[in-house]
């Protein structure tokens, strides 16, 4: 049996809702993941920190109060800064103010260097399928 893959996941910012953070830690260890919830209100560095103390694969971001746009950018440059070039960065929730249109979220996102990204209506069965994949993915491009 191989041994858990270690994800950190988190609400980042001034974020401090609490109710979806505790569903997806649920969600993931029942998918045998080994995750270190950082809980609420969360800074770009103690994502940082706990992945780099506990191996992680992915760092998980969640924002619920629409400012994942501001509290979200610099994320993947300061983990290339820590060594943390092929971790993959997710991020879901309501991470906008206002009714902008998915693809247009997913699109800023992308651009700066999450690896997916989630809506609030999105399926954690085909999150929790994307993740493993990603994580085979990047293990095949290293090895």
């Amino acid at each position: 049996m191989a041994a858990p893959i270690n994800i950190v996941l988190g609400v980042i910012g001034s974020d401090c809702h609490s109710v979806g953070n505790k569903i997806l830690e649920a969600f993931f260890t029942e998918k045998g993941f080994k995750v270190t919830n950082l809980g609420v209100m969360v800074s770009q560095e103690e994502f940082i920190a706990a992945a780099i103390e506990t191996d992680a694969k992915a760092i998980l971001v969640s924002s619920l109060y629409g400012h994942g746009e501001i509290d979200c950018v610099g994320l993947r440059d300061k983990c290339i800064e820590k060594g943390l070039d092929n971790i993959l960065l997710y991020v879901g929730g309501n991470l906008v103010v206002g009714k902008t249109p998915f693809d247009v979220v997913e699109s800023k996102f992308l651009k700066m260097g999450y690896d997916r990204v989630f809506g609030p209506e999105s399926s954690l069965d085909e999150e929790a399928e994307m993740l493993l994949k990603d994580i085979e993915a990047k293990k095949n491009k290293v090895n």
